[in-house]
Formats: C-alpha cells, structure tokens, sequence
C-alpha cells in the first residue's frame, strides 16, 4: 500500500510568517521522504487573504521540495490547468520533472472558486460549467501533444497552435518542413520534453460521476476525498468499470486511484480529538460554505436542516483520528470495503502547530505504516527538525 502526503498550507491571522510556513513545509517533506512516504502534493489556490489556503503556484513550490529531497515523488493537487496558458503549464511541468531526475505526478483540476478564475481566466468561470468542462479537455489535450517531443499543432475552440501569419528566418534555424510551410511557422516543439516518457503519471482531483468516468477513459489516474466509505465504493466501482472498458484490460478495484483523508495520530483518543479538531474545523467550515454536507452524506442518506457540521459528525464519517491502533484499525477498514491502494495524509491543516502535525507524522510512521508493508522505512522522525545535504 502506498502512503502520501497532502499538504495544503494555510495559516490563517499569520500571513506575515510566510517564510515560517515555508521552512516547515520542507522540514514536514524532509520527514515523510525519510519515514518512506511514496510521494507529496501541494495545492493550488489564489487571492487567499484570510490565510486559509496560501500555495498559489504547486509546480513552484514542488521545485523547492525536489531540491531539498531525493526520493519522494511530487505531486500536484492539483494544477488548476484552466487558470494557465496550457504551453507555459507544459513547459514547467516538465522542466520539474527534468529537475527532480523523473520525480513529478501532475495532477490537474477544473477550479472551483469564482474568485480566483474571473480574476486569472473569465473562460474558466465555474458558473458555466460546460464551458469550464470544454475548456479544462482542451487544455488536457494541449498538454499531451505537447508532451510528446515532437512538433505538433492544435486547432481548438479556445486555443490555436501556433499563431497563425507566423514567418520564420534565421540562419542557424533553417525553416525546415518539420514546423514551418512555404516559410510560415505552422508547427511547435515545447522544450524540454518531460524526463518520464511520454509524459509524467496523471491524476484528477474527482467527484462526480462524468468526471470519474471521464478520467478513467482518459487514462488518468484519480484523486477523492470527502465521502464515506459506503458512498465510496460507487464511486471506484464506476472508475474500475470505465478503465476495464477503456482498456479492454480488467482492473482490480482501488487501481488507479487514492483517497485523501484527515488523519492525526497521538498517544490517546482524547488527546487527538483536542489537538486536531479546531484546525481540522477550521478547513470544513471554509470548504463547506461552498459545497454544503451533502457529499459527506452515508450512501442512500438525505441531507436534512439538523445535520450540522461537527467533529462528531466527521468522525465516524471519513476521519482517521485517534491512537495508532484505531488509525490502523481504520486503515484496514479502507483495504476491506474498498480495496484501497494509495492513501493521502492531510495533517497539516491551516493553524494546528507544526509540532503537533510532525508528532503525527512520526507516531503514523512508527506504529501505522510498519502494519501495511514490510518495504516500508520506519526511521525515526525528530520534531527538531532533520538535516542533511541538500536540505537547507
């Protein structure tokens, strides 16, 4: 089984200790590579003001940590492709991913908030959300062809590759047939190509049934995280349904997918539940205003005016929160009903103590993941930080 981190920062009241929340993200990443985590994903959201969610660019910061770290694999979660311009997005991506020598997951997203796509990309309004749909497969498609080291065009509803009226003359380029027409630039080549061919491993931040079964047809690999379980096993029922038939191979349940989910570990149930829940409430609330309860409802239940959001009401829903036992107990739960393969940790929450989130990590490093897989390094963590070439 495969253990990850979902970090997303935030702190909110603290914008002016940006350089902290920096040096304890590398500090938290240093840790899971050394504790055997399988890879890191960073977010991406804009315009956070009220601190509660602050990492605008996840290629960025993933340069950072593939600098300071030489195994774990990074990911996004996700590249909000409909913000960028899709040649700059591909140019990055694989730049990082000739950086880190082959280390990069590219997940990608539609976006969800107003706020932030009128204000980068009016076409990726969500309000119109066939649009944002055509324009985030668009996009997609730009991404592989330009992937693929070769010279390409593209011709879309809202892109056109290369610009059209283009000459070209230079006598150390000579305007070969490969990209250009009677002296007219007609094709492209994005440089560098990716260092994993053709193109870094793809995930989707996915909920809804078109878009699980759109990703699964796609070839992409899946990323959820609300639901309980037994509003779950649909939802990997139908991406193990669409990949068979897309492949025509048979794919196990839980292939190709992972699952976020709100993990703290301590020493007690009580314990845990004190320190973890006012952070952990804290991103519901926010989250929350925008999606409601609804998709935090058991399968077949209907969301009715007295449920109210509440540790209570998470707990048994889809939080990992208690000793190690319990995690582990809830972990198995996960493989049993649904055939989980790749776990997501989110423990750093905007506002829970650093200390606190790397005493988690440690407990969930030594006494849970050692359960899961004998592959698996249980070195120790120390809260005080760990050091070592390349880890400034």
């Amino acid at each position: 089984m495969r253990f990850s981190i979902f970090h997303a920062l935030g702190a909110p009241g603290q914008l002016g200790e940006y350089h902290r929340l920096m040096r304890e993200a590398r500090e938290f990443a240093v840790a899971a590579e050394d504790a055997g985590f399988w890879s890191v994903w960073y977010t991406e959201h804009h315009f956070g003001h009220e601190g509660q969610e602050l990492t605008p660019n996840p290629v960025l910061m993933g340069t950072d940590i593939a600098a300071r770290t030489e195994r774990i694999r990074i990911g996004q979660a996700a590249n909000i492709v409909t913000f960028w311009h899709p040649l700059r997005l591909a140019e990055d991506l694989a730049l990082l991913d000739q950086l880190s020598g082959g280390r990069v997951e590219v997940g990608v997203g539609r976006g969800l908030y107003g706020r932030e796509a009128m204000n980068l990309n009016p076409q990726a309004d969500p309000r119109d959300q066939e649009q944002n749909r055509a324009l985030f497969e668009e996009t997609l498609e730009i991404l592989k062809k330009a992937w693929s080291g070769e010279f390409f065009e593209h011709h879309g509803r809202f892109y056109d590759f290369p610009a059209p009226g283009l000459k070209w003359s230079h006598p150390l380029s000579p305007a070969t047939e490969d990209f250009t027409t009677d002296g007219e630039i007609t094709k492209l080549a994005v440089t560098p190509a990716p260092y994993q061919r053709p193109h870094p491993p793809m995930w989707q931040v996915v909920d809804s049934p078109r878009s699980i079964e759109s990703c699964a047809r796609n070839g992409i690999q899946g990323i959820l995280w609300l639901p309980p379980v037994s509003a779950l096993k649909g939802r990997f029922d139908l991406y193990r349904r669409a990949a068979t038939e897309a492949t025509g191979r048979e794919h196990a349940l839980g292939e190709g997918l992972a699952l976020v989910r709100d993990v703290y570990v301590a020493d007690t149930m009580e314990q845990a539940r004190e320190e973890f829940q006012e952070a952990l409430l804290q991103t519901y609330r926010w989250v929350t205003h925008w999606r409601g309860l609804s998709n935090l409802m058991e399968e077949g239940e209907e969301l009715t005016d007295e449920h109210e959001l509440s540790f209570d009401f998470l707990q048994d829903r889809n939080l990992l929160v208690g000793t190690p036992d319990y995690v582990a107990e809830k972990i198995s739960e996960l493989q049993d009903e649904i055939s989980l393969e790749h776990l997501m940790l989110w423990t750093t929450h905007p506002g829970l103590p650093h200390k606190n989130a790397m005493r988690s990590l440690e407990l969930f490093s030594e006494q849970v993941m050692p359960r899961f897989s004998s592959e698996i390094s249980t070195s120790a963590i120390s809260t005080s930080g760990t050091s070592g070439a390349g880890r400034s």
